[in-house]
């Protein structure tokens, strides 16, 4: 690349980042604070070390961090709004009917017990329990390009129901506690209202084993791979008819010609590959529609095993199943970036309103990322987004 397409281009990456805010511009009452947010933008993109107040707000030519503070805590504006906002402007860039939407949690380390939402508790993050608060979050993998739609705070139970920490952290009163696959199902209904195109869903155990979700994505005809315990009970037809069988014992039963060596996609060292297999169970009334037990399991070792119950068109086949299941690894791609690239994780914020929206503008940012990168991958090939 030379060096006049590269000034071009830096120089297009400013304006698309323009752009960006001009979209969120009208959700400020007041020129300061939709200034700031600008500002706020800008500096979590930028290079500093610490995507906090004091580095955003030097960055930004400010002596105090008081103005980036008042955005994120008083400042009239609501990033559900926002939200809006982003979940629009990633599905006129990156939209597509085969995208897949995948549901995960991501852990947030934190001292003290002030920090809204926060207690021991396991965070995938840190692979242990620890003093953390848990976000869930709905991402958005297309042929185009990869960035998160929307978001929610995980209340654990000791919070949902202590007045006292909620009143102190401003948790609204509307809150009550819901679990994370709740959390999950009301981010896809807010998907489905705003009409983002997509074909399937995908999901670790914590959403593949609540079969509360499962119902309600079959019942809006989501197809969806979700994983789920290799105990999980499962209606199968067996030698005594239809009964309920482990997802472990359904897999166990497989005829050794069942398996076929497949990539779930690209990671880090190469294509993911596994010997896979599926058998259809839960017999539908539906002819067009499928239930079946997808199964996974390691070439380095075959004892270990994961298993992902699926729905979707009859005529999905095995591929098809794979690479959906492989796409729920590109939302933990999505968590190292966000936090690495935008600073995420790198708020100072304790209360419910600062945490939504200094989540929800990082967000932000990191699709603006996702967008720059899929129109420059697309002038690479010659084409444009």
């Amino acid at each position: 690349m030379d060096q006049a397409l590269t000034l071009r281009a830096v120089s297009g990456w400013a304006t698309e980042l323009e752009t960006v805010h001009a979209r969120i511009a009208p959700r400020f009452a007041r020129p300061q604070p939709r200034r700031r947010a600008l500002a706020y933008l800008r500096g979590v993109l930028s290079a500093v070390e610490r995507k906090n107040g004091w580095q955003l707000a030097e960055r930004a030519g400010e002596a105090t961090p008081d103005g980036m503070q008042r955005l994120l805590a008083t400042a009239r504006w609501d990033a559900d709004d926002v939200r809006d906002d982003l979940r629009a402007y990633v599905v006129e860039h990156l939209g597509d009917p085969t995208a897949v939407l995948v549901v995960d949690e991501t852990g947030f380390l934190k001292k003290g017990a002030k920090s809204v939402g926060v207690q021991r508790q396991y965070s995938g993050t840190a692979g242990r329990i620890d003093n953390c608060q848990i976000g869930v979050f709905l991402a958005y993998a297309s042929p185009a390009g990869r960035a998160f739609l929307d978001r929610d705070l995980y209340l654990p139970k000791s919070w949902a129901e202590d007045a006292a920490r909620r009143a102190d952290a401003g948790v609204p009163a509307a809150i009550t506690f819901r679990t994370k696959p709740q959390l999950a199902q009301t981010m896809l209904e807010r998907a489905l209202a705003a009409g983002v195109p997509c074909g399937w869903v995908t999901g670790d155990e914590v959403y593949g084993g609540d079969r509360r979700l499962r119902v309600w994505l079959e019942t809006h005809d989501l197809g969806h791979v979700l994983a789920v315990k290799t105990t999980e009970p499962l209606w199968a037809l067996t030698d005594r008819g239809p009964a309920q069988v482990q997802a472990a014992d359904l897999v166990a039963a497989l005829p050794v010609d069942a398996w076929t060596r497949l990539s779930a996609g690209e990671g880090a060292k190469g294509p993911r590959c596994y010997d896979w297999a599926r058998l259809a169970i839960r017999p539908l009334r539906n002819p067009d529609r499928g239930y079946w037990l997808l199964a996974r399991r390691s070439l380095a070792d075959p004892t270990d095993l994961a298993s992902y119950v699926c729905y979707g068109p009859a005529d999905a086949a095995l591929e098809d199943l794979v690479q959906v299941a492989g796409t729920r690894w590109t939302i933990e791609e999505g968590f190292e970036a966000a936090k690495g690239e935008v600073g995420l994780d790198q708020y100072e914020v304790r209360r419910w309103d600062g945490w939504y929206r200094h989540i929800t503008l990082c967000l932000l940012a990191h699709a603006f990322l996702a967008v720059v990168r899929a129109r420059v991958a697309g002038a690479g090939k010659g084409g444009r987004r």
